[in-house]
């Protein structure tokens, strides 16, 4: 359904080109391997994605995906270190590594021709990593470091404490780093433990994209990564379905503005529920344009930034408002997000969704314009999917967003308990109360 008075307006065309060039083989393992040919590209960018992230891990593995990530890095029983290191960088090269919630992935970069290298290094890196004691002594100290610099990080700190009111006691709400202890906790025997419980073929997928040839890819992989224990690509993690929960977080600091995060039930990547809420966190916060920055900045100067998101895992999800403000403004700037949601579920326009559509298109455009970009997108897919969702596809989706669609959005996720995070100097209780924040009581 769309609004009377905008019907007249021209829909934004952008023409999305297609995937022809994706290959996809799957080796005995359950190895995954994915490949894209970018004709106007000289490097290529390929990677290995695993499909075990912190949210994977046990309540005595807190921590443990990401400090095998790391240690990854720190010798094989071919290469030490600074071999790994070097020996990438003397093509040109670059290799590097992330934890996620959902996912761990082994990401290298080359020219064409040293291909194979990067592949063996991955290969080696995933396979044969020596975890020597002195070195795991000395990443648990460099991780520890990290973690110590999130808490020194108040807008930092406030997304891992909104994460864990918002799955509260689950591991999707953990911090990804882990904690002092756990990290203190592990041993070279908890990581081969780890190792081989989640790094089995059909959990992996290989991915490349750029100037790659996908049966030269393929012969690569077979022999590099032929030791890849076998197994099937589980649609149930391990750790089980995520329960929103909701509540309220606080940790007070000497801060000169005050953090916060203000959250609500999402949707999971699955059904196609989450393109209505993309589209509603885009026409709420994405750009200059959107509501919030129109009415928070531009109207009554309560934040520099102002940001709206939906973050969709693959059982579940989460919108939510983050900004920072000055600590007398909190209850003031909550009061106005919430207003302006509950606004949103009334009001938004075919002409905001309509740009709102053309920002997300020329977005996911611009970000499969690279190899990088496009590498991620096809594991992800793959890992998520089990297949490669062409980008018309996604097009056709997000076009596929009425007005309708998002105000019922809006009005869904105010259904749902608020969740609200802050960092920063004290305010009084009875300045800001969770029970204020509800649909009724926010106007």
């Amino acid at each position: 359904m769309s609004d009377p008075a905008v019907r007249k307006l021209p829909s934004p065309a952008l023409v999305m080109p297609g995937d022809e060039g994706v290959s996809i083989t799957t080796l005995p393992s359950g190895l995954r391997i994915v490949s894209e040919r970018m004709n106007h590209a000289s490097t290529v960018s390929l990677g290995v994605w695993i499909s075990a992230g912190s949210r994977d891990e046990a309540d005595d593995q807190h921590g443990l995906a990401h400090l095998l990530e790391h240690m990854a890095f720190k010798g094989t029983a071919r290469r030490s270190a600074r071999q790994i290191a070097e020996e990438i960088e003397a093509v040109g090269g670059d290799i590097n590594a992330a934890t996620s919630i959902e996912y761990t992935c082994y990401t290298a970069r080359t020219l064409e021709e040293d291909l194979p290298l990067a592949i063996d290094i991955l290969a080696d890196i995933l396979l044969r990593s020596s975890f020597a004691a002195d070195e795991l002594a000395r990443e648990k100290g460099v991780i520890l470091q990290e973690i110590a610099a999130v808490e020194d990080t108040p807008d930092d700190l406030v997304y891992d404490m909104f994460m864990a009111r918002v799955f509260a006691d689950q591991p999707l709400g953990r911090p990804i780093l882990g904690t002092p202890d756990t990290v203190n906790a592990f041993d070279a025997a908890a990581i081969r433990a780890y190792l081989d419980q989640h790094y089995t073929g059909g959990r992996m997928v290989l991915a490349a994209a750029g100037a790659v040839d996908h049966d030269r890819l393929v012969d690569l992989a077979t022999a590099a990564f032929a030791a890849v224990p076998g197994g099937q690509n589980s649609a149930v993690r391990p750790s089980g379905p995520a329960i929103y929960t909701g509540g309220e977080t606080r940790r007070v600091l000497k801060t000169d503005q005050s953090h916060l995060v203000l959250g609500f039930r999402g949707q999971a990547f699955t059904g196609g529920g989450h393109y209505p809420l993309q589209v509603l966190a885009t026409v709420m916060g994405g750009g200059l344009s959107s509501r919030l920055f129109q009415e928070v900045r531009e109207a009554r100067g309560l934040a520099y930034a102002i940001d709206a998101f939906h973050w969709a895992f693959t059982d579940t999800g989460v919108f939510a408002i983050g900004a920072g403000t000055a600590p007398k403004d909190i209850p003031e700037l909550v009061r106005v997000c919430m207003h302006s949601l509950r606004d949103a579920g009334q009001t938004i326009s075919e002409a905001e969704v309509q740009r709102a559509r053309a920002q997300m298109k020329v977005g996911l455009l611009g970000a499969l314009e690279t190899p990088g970009g496009r590498v991620e997108q096809l594991a992800r897919q793959v890992l998520t999917f089990g297949r490669v969702i062409d980008r018309s596809e996604i097009a056709a989706r997000i076009d596929g967003v009425s007005a309708a669609d998002v105000r019922q959005a809006a009005l869904g996720v105010l259904a749902s308990p608020p969740t609200l995070a802050m960092v920063g100097p004290r305010i009084k209780a009875s300045d800001l109360k969770l029970a204020d924040l509800t649909a009724s009581g926010a106007h």
